[in-house]
């Protein structure tokens, strides 16, 4: 089974009080994130600054050691509040996920300029941790030498 990636910080700060002000505030802020069979799905929502913009999450599995980045894709529908634009990401992770802890940051590129969302400093940290495959087979009896006689 895939590896179960626990979310060290609300897992969708989107829906907390105040995230539009947020955004508008720090030009980019993470939406929300989902553990899928695949790796860690997102969202983020940057200010509208400009047409063109490039969006990508940057993470480790290693405590910085080594990172990778991503490049987050824009999605058309959804909020047309003309004000913000939201990008999906797909972090691809494997096995190493549940022994590691995953951290991101999220970085906003825009008119020249760039943007960090790294959760106020401390990066969004999930914590891995392997799942427990189901057991298989019949449940034993914890009293297996018991038996039944009828006359």
């Amino acid at each position: 089974p895939p590896p179960l990636l626990e979310p060290l910080f609300p897992p969708q700060p989107g829906a907390s009080p105040g995230f539009a002000e947020r955004v508008r505030q720090h030009k980019v802020r993470l939406e929300w994130v989902r553990a899928e069979p695949a790796g860690l799905r997102g969202a983020v929502r940057v200010l509208n600054l400009a047409y063109e913009k490039a969006v990508s999450v940057r993470y480790t599995l290693n405590g910085w050691a080594s990172c990778a980045e991503v490049p987050a894709a824009y999605q058309p529908a959804g909020l047309a509040d003309g004000l913000t634009d939201r990008f999906v990401f797909l972090l691809p992770l494997g096995a190493a996920a549940a022994e590691a802890t995953l951290e991101f940051a999220v970085r906003y590129r825009v008119a020249g300029a760039e943007y960090w969302d790294n959760n106020e400093g401390a990066n969004y940290r999930l914590r891995g941790r392997q799942r427990v495959p189901p057991a298989t087979g019949l449940p034993q009896d914890p009293d297996n030498t018991a038996w039944i006689h009828f006359i």
